[in-house]
């Protein structure tokens, strides 16, 4: 049964009660949801229903492809000025027998390396310290570009440029101009955590609030430029407060149109100050995939970051609304992997992905940062690929 035969079904039933099967109308029409909507779906949106919707958006968005890029990550260090009580892979300065610190030239070494390889994307994001200023990443994005000027540079969250713009005293637009100016193709989305000060400043006092975080965003896009956008979900955050984080991020997309993808990050407890808390369950994360989707209408896509929830939640999620599946990564991130996430060394081939892919029914489209088409997947058959690629792992079905 295809995705609007299963939801005109779902539409006729009558047990449904009258509220879910409004909002399931509003999701077959086309009509937006309000943020009482939104909450309704997490108080009581069983995970069938809940599949339903979002696998409809997203198959009226994107049919049946599924989108991943070939990336890798730099993270200049994992010392910060700021202690989240969340993260698991910063270490403040006091503690820097534990951290690392990367040069300039360590971090080109690290491009360099890449030379033969058919990477399109550094993803670049770390802690917050002095010296990496914005001289710093000026220079480090203009160094790139010169070294490799058609890989595209992803770098930085908001809560980096608020600091390095408040330290060069410059205002957030002449900032992020001069960035662009230097290198700059786009902006990943970290930083944003739970928008609501209430939560925010539990987790996150420190750092850029949320309206600092969306005028950064904001300044970037008005540049006609792109970005993504977060939310860090399955902590002390209540419903109504995912639901206020994504508004929030749908009134922003509503004025300039320049996020690309909304992906929610899975609180993990390993080794963090938050450590007592327990992690949200398989379901609840698929339940969390499927809310995004139907709430953030204006979104084009959609992500869930493999390396995160593991290979075979990232299979289950892209029949609850998730289109892409983020990157080849190499084992270049100790982001996720030193909060507990269930990959170690957080690596795939490109293989590796068409294959997870393709076991799910799903149509693997390989793409650049911005969605432009590198490579269909759908009948290529593999030769022998880079040694640099770590070997495919055989998955099970899961049915749509």
């Amino acid at each position: 049964m295809d995705a609007e035969k299963k939801l005109t079904f779902l539409l006729e039933n009558k047990r449904l009660g009258n509220e879910l099967q409004t909002i399931a109308s509003k999701v077959y029409h086309g009509e937006r949801i309000s943020e009482e909507d939104g909450v309704l779906l997490y108080e009581r949106g069983d995970l069938g229903y809940l599949g339903v919707l979002a696998n409809f958006i997203r198959e009226k968005r994107h049919g049946d492809i599924t989108y991943f890029n070939r990336n890798f990550h730099i993270e200049p260090t994992n010392l910060c000025v700021y202690d989240c009580k969340f993260c698991s892979y910063s270490r403040l300065i006091k503690q820097r027998e534990d951290g690392w610190e990367a040069t300039m030239d360590e971090m080109l070494d690290q491009i360099k390396s890449y030379d033969n390889e058919p990477v399109t994307e550094v993803h670049i994001v770390g802690g917050v310290l002095p010296q990496y200023d914005m001289p710093f990443y000026m220079e480090l994005f203009t160094a790139i570009k010169r070294h490799r000027p058609n890989l595209h540079v992803k770098a930085l969250t908001p809560v980096e440029y608020h600091y390095i713009f408040k330290k060069a005293k410059v205002d957030y637009a002449t900032g992020m101009a001069m960035m662009k100016d230097a290198g700059l193709d786009s902006m990943p989305g970290g930083g944003a955590e739970i928008f609501h000060p209430e939560v925010r400043e539990q987790i996150a006092k420190d750092k850029c609030n949320a309206e600092q975080w969306l005028q950064i965003h904001e300044a970037w896009h008005k540049l006609g430029m792109h970005s993504n956008a977060t939310m860090l979900y399955g902590h002390i955050e209540g419903y109504w407060h995912r639901i206020d984080h994504m508004e929030r991020l749908r009134e922003l997309q509503d004025k300039t149109g320049g996020f690309q993808a909304f992906i929610p990050l899975k609180f993990r407890n390993m080794d963090n100050q938050m450590s007592h808390i327990s992690e949200s369950t398989v379901i609840e994360d698929l339940r969390n995939y499927a809310i995004s989707r139907i709430y953030l209408d204006n979104f084009p896509h959609i992500k869930a970051y493999w390396a995160m929830i593991s290979r075979e939640t990232a299979q289950l999620a892209l029949g609850f609304g998730v289109d892409d599946i983020d990157g080849t990564l190499d084992d270049t991130t100790k982001i996720y992997s030193m909060a507990g996430a269930e990959e170690q060394h957080p690596a795939m081939s490109t293989q590796e992905l068409v294959e997870l892919i393709k076991h799910v029914g799903r149509h693997p489209i390989e793409r650049d940062t911005l969605y432009n088409i590198i490579t269909d997947y759908n009948e290529i058959v593999f030769q022998e690929e880079s040694t640099k690629q770590s070997t495919y792992y055989q998955l099970p079905v899961v049915n749509k």
